[in-house]
């Protein structure tokens, strides 16, 4: 080694420690700064002290507003309590659906409703034939009468004017019959007369046949479709 680097190295190492002794100087000021600087802040403040010598005027009386009425209390509505398990209805359940029929069974049923249908009418037919011939009946019955009424009219004429021309004879007694049969033209002349049935009394028949001869032409029908060729006469002495 040279004598210049050693004279180097020599003239360094006396400068480092008065560089050392300066930064703990200031790192020693600095914690000193610190330290005052935190007391001072947490110093407590002064209290100050007023002494008050007069007392304060006493406020003006305030006059109190009436007082309202207390609210009417109403009672309060009692809640409805539902119920914690409600019942549920059951559910009704579904109808099955029909199954449609088989074929046969359809044809079947029809040709049965055919047939009842047909049935029916032919019953309905004959209760409306029968019925026809008992109103028909009851139409006839109704003529017949009218004009067995209107006939008994009639030969009740004849009677009357065949009596009026019979006279009787003196012997005789009780109230007996007699019928004749007589055939008459439809202007009422008489062609024949017989005896049916005799009263028992020959004098009273042969009267009452001479009286039916002598009221000949006999009285005709209030009606022409009434009349009758053929009459049965039947009188009695009695008779009116």
């Amino acid at each position: 080694m040279s004598a210049e680097a050693l004279a180097f190295g020599e003239h360094r190492e006396p400068a480092l420690l008065p560089a050392f002794v300066l930064a703990a100087l200031v790192h020693l000021f600095l914690a000193a700064v610190m330290f005052l600087g935190v007391r001072w802040q947490s110093h407590p403040p002064e209290t100050v002290v007023v002494e008050l010598w007069e007392a304060p005027p006493a406020p003006a009386p305030v006059e109190e507003a009436p007082k309202p009425p207390p609210p009417k209390l109403e009672p309060e509505p009692v809640p409805v309590q539902k119920p914690d398990i409600a019942v549920k209805a059951p559910k009704p359940k579904p109808k099955p659906e029909p199954k449609p029929a088989p074929k046969k069974d359809v044809d079947f049923k029809k040709r049965l409703n055919e047939e009842v249908a047909q049935e029916q009418r032919a019953i309905d037919e004959q209760l409306r034939e029968a019925q026809r011939r008992e109103a028909a009946a009851r139409q006839q019955a109704i003529a017949a009468a009218a004009r067995d009424r209107a006939l008994a009219t009639w030969v009740d004429k004849i009677r009357a004017k065949i009596r009026g021309n019979i006279r009787l004879p003196g012997d005789m007694s009780g109230n007996p019959e007699a019928i004749f049969d007589v055939t008459q033209l439809p202007t009422g002349e008489v062609i024949s007369i017989r005896l049916r049935k005799s009263s028992g009394y020959k004098g009273y028949d042969d009267a009452v046949e001479r009286a039916i001869l002598k009221s000949s032409p006999l009285p005709k029908p209030d009606q022409l479709n009434l009349f009758e060729r053929q009459l049965e006469l039947r009188f009695r002495p009695q008779d009116k």
